[in-house]
């Protein structure tokens, strides 16, 4: 069963460099805190549900908090499923029964992440779903944005 995340984390900030002795080799490692801000765009239908999936391609990356989006239908964290964070991605899925549903594109979600070393990580993203209120799919599409 899905987990729901009730907790936001403050914004993290951008780059953190850990301490040399953070680990065997001595070497400094960079770690970055990035939050990727995820969209839909129904197509001016009201969006009530959505499910996608993130994941990490490259790099080192961990997911580190999960908030709600910017609508109201949608600003509460969405439920996700724990087991897939241990595979570098996460199933993110929300349905609202809220009247007054976004039928433009919307930020949905922000996922915060642990980006740790040099390598630019790479983030493939599927809209698994999107539904109208009496659960009637809907042709939408999803983006993200490094915030």
């Amino acid at each position: 069963m899905p987990s729901h995340s009730s907790w936001s984390l403050p914004r993290p900030a951008r780059a953190v460099d850990r301490p040399a002795d953070a680990n065997k080799t001595g070497d400094a490692t960079k770690v970055r805190f990035i939050p990727l801000a995820i969209s839909i765009d129904p197509q001016a239908r009201p969006l009530a549900a959505y499910q996608f999936e993130l994941k990490a391609v490259g790099g080192q990356v961990k997911i580190v908090g999960v908030e709600g989006g910017e609508h109201t239908a949608f600003k509460k964290p969405p439920y996700y499923d724990p087991a897939a964070l241990a595979q570098d991605r996460i199933i993110i899925a929300a349905f609202s029964t809220d009247q007054d549903l976004p039928t433009a594109k919307t930020r949905v979600a922000t996922i915060h992440l642990q980006v740790i070393g040099e390598v630019e990580s790479r983030y493939e993203l599927t809209l698994t779903v999107a539904a109208e209120g009496n659960g009637q799919k809907i042709q939408a599409s999803v983006s993200f944005e490094k915030e």
